[in-house]
């Protein structure tokens, strides 16, 4: 029984389901990242290059025969696979670089002390104190 119960702790945590939320957007990214590559970039990219289809590259291997396909290598298709993941990972990046810019400024500004030294008895003591509670010596204003 005590399985089930950190089982059910562990998937009902935030954590875990963030993850889940994240992998699904992520699922979704990827099918509209595939689409503008596919059906946005390389339709002029193709035009370019003389009616090109890259989707159709290909290089044949061993020709079709009556009881076999075609053996081939789609290059072009490849091509078209590492522009999706050229342009998802500069998504990714984007997003990071954003994360990690808000949380420096969160980081500088949450950096205000809120207690300081004494400076007979090096205890801490409030920032606002101007005498010690531990000594009872007076303190230098800041």
């Amino acid at each position: 029984m005590g399985m089930i119960k950190e089982f059910k702790e562990f998937a009902v945590r935030g954590n875990v389901i963030d993850m889940a939320v994240g992998i699904i957007i992520g699922g979704a990214f990827g099918k509209i990242v595939s689409s503008f590559v596919n059906d946005v970039i390389m339709p002029p990219i193709g035009l370019l290059m003389g009616n090109v289809d890259f989707s159709e590259l290909a290089i044949t291997l061993k020709a079709k025969t009556a009881e076999a396909e075609a053996v081939t290598i789609k290059y072009g298709v490849f091509i078209n696979t590492v522009l999706d993941f050229i342009i998802v990972a500069f998504a990714i990046f984007m997003v990071i670089k954003q994360m990690n810019r808000f949380k420096k400024k969160e980081e500088a500004t949450a950096a205000v002390p809120t207690t300081k030294e004494c400076p007979k008895c090096f205890t801490a003591i409030p920032i606002k104190a101007t005498r010690c509670p531990n000594c009872t010596s007076d303190l230098p204003q800041m």
